[in-house]
């Protein structure tokens, strides 16, 4: 596969701009880049970071999280939000421990076949823990990508087969370099590449990139959804969350109610944690983390 005129540049813009990230070191384990990964979903880094350096604290191997009920790590997921990513995690350290002597696993298909593990984070851990060869696609990456090569604005909501192909053509020959391709490219995007304001005089490969080339033409394609917060199930859900957090043993549901006082909405919510397996009811009207 002959050399791609990006590799060197970005590559080389990677060695000297890398974040200093706690999962990135040289002496970070697989487990500590599994965490890192299913924490980053939908967060940023600046989020992460205190997470993921308390969680590591608490339970630095898979096996140590294993060994707790499945609430402690819904309780120590804390404010990142999405807290279904906790049971994920927990249930892959169950699975680690079951399946893999307590190890990460380091073929890509084992590390798919784990609870809450989809083809990005795979990839990424294939990538970032054991130096292998693939394509890890995750928004940073997909957005320098498009432009670059597509001279488009901003990719689609969802991968594409033409996209992964792409991607894979890119692919450095041998495993370690294509290992440090998908981490540099990424960095480019979350750093300089970014969706909104990219700072393209900064970049290292402005004068390849299709999307300069052709005048760095607006997004015109299907309207991108945002998320709205306020008065949405999401917050109350986060409302309930905390209130079962915060607590050392089951709550009575008035003190649910206290948090969030619309009746219909709060009980669908309620019910939706339950049925989630976030929340148990341990009593006529009391509830607790699992």
């Amino acid at each position: 596969m002959p050399e791609s005129p990006l590799h060197a540049p970005i590559l080389e813009w990677y060695a000297a701009h890398q974040r200093d990230l706690p999962w990135r070191r040289p002496d970070a384990s697989p487990w500590s880049v599994l965490v890192s990964e299913l924490m980053l979903q939908q967060t940023p880094v600046a989020r992460v970071l205190p997470a993921h350096e308390a969680w590591m604290e608490r339970w630095p191997t898979p096996a140590d999280l294993a060994a707790e009920p499945t609430g402690e790590a819904v309780r120590m997921w804390g404010r990142l939000g999405y807290p279904r990513r906790a049971l994920r995690l927990h249930a892959a350290a169950v699975a680690i421990l079951e399946r893999h002597a307590g190890e990460v696993p380091t073929d890509h298909a084992a590390l798919l076949a784990l609870p809450g593990v989809g083809e990005y984070t795979a990839a990424a851990v294939a990538s970032f823990a054991f130096g292998q060869r693939h394509a890890v696609m995750d928004t940073n990456v997909r957005r320098v990508l498009a432009r670059a090569m597509s001279g488009v604005a901003l990719p689609g909501s969802s991968v594409t087969a033409a996209e992964r192909r792409v991607a894979v053509s890119l692919l450095p020959d041998e495993d370690h370099v294509a290992a440090t391709w998908a981490v540099a490219v990424m960095e480019l995007g979350a750093l300089v590449c970014t969706a909104t304001s990219p700072r393209c005089g900064e970049c290292p490969v402005r004068d390849r990139c299709g999307w300069v080339a052709a005048g760095s033409p607006a997004y015109d394609g299907p309207a991108r959804r945002t998320q709205a917060w306020d008065g949405t199930d999401r917050q109350c859900r986060g409302r309930l969350m905390a209130v079962l957090r915060e607590a050392s043993g089951p709550v009575h549901l008035s003190s649910l109610e206290a948090v969030w006082p619309g009746t219909e909405q709060r009980e669908r919510c309620l019910a939706g944690l339950l049925a989630d397996g976030l929340a148990v009811q341990v009593g006529p009207e009391t509830y607790a983390l699992p």
